[in-house]
């Protein structure tokens, strides 16, 4: 018998001064049985720096045809895809030839280092692509802020991110390896 998804609450607060945008957000989380806390908790980061009224989170590992986060517009076309890991090429191209733009954000240190040198070649060339990693030290840290009902407060001033919880304030720090021309 397959193993259900798990649902997470989160209570979201965002301050992001960089972008000038102040908002709460209650989403609802469904990590798929195979995906980790920290998987699940960066795409809550991904959500943080993208977030906009109109971001939403796909279907992501449970589906081929939907990203982790996406943003549409109001005639449905795709402004915004973001992926979560390390994408193949394909799916890459797919990304760009369905939105206007993309963002990846892999993680897990060497992997992570790994994919990016048999990728960056390809994906160099594709003008639509941001490629922001994070490094296993934030990735970590986050996983352990994961609980099912959690209350998060994220500020990002001058480009450096903070989650704090009831108990635990971190860091995060990114690594931009490609941004979009």
């Amino acid at each position: 018998m397959a193993q259900n998804a798990t649902i997470f609450k989160v209570d979201l607060q965002i301050s992001d001064m960089d972008r000038h945008y102040y908002a709460s957000h209650s989403l609802t989380l469904a990590r798929h049985p195979s995906e980790t806390d920290e998987r699940m908790m960066i795409r809550v980061l991904a959500f943080v720096l993208n977030a906009s009224e109109d971001l939403a989170f796909g279907k992501g590992m449970s589906s081929e045809d939907e990203p982790d986060l996406w943003e549409k517009d109001l005639t449905g076309s795709v402004k915004r895809w973001i992926e979560v890991g390390q994408p193949d090429e394909k799916r890459i191209r797919k990304a760009c030839g369905v939105s206007r733009e993309v963002i990846i954000y892999p993680y897990s240190g060497n992997s992570a280092d790994m994919w990016w040198d048999a990728n960056k070649r390809n994906v160099e060339k594709l003008d639509k692509v941001s490629v922001i990693n994070i490094p296993v030290e934030s990735t970590e840290a986050l996983g352990k802020l994961a609980q099912r009902n959690m209350q998060l407060q994220c500020t990002i001033q001058d480009g450096e991110i903070w989650f704090t919880d009831n108990e635990a304030a971190l860091q995060i720090q990114l690594q931009v390896l490609k941004a979009a021309r």
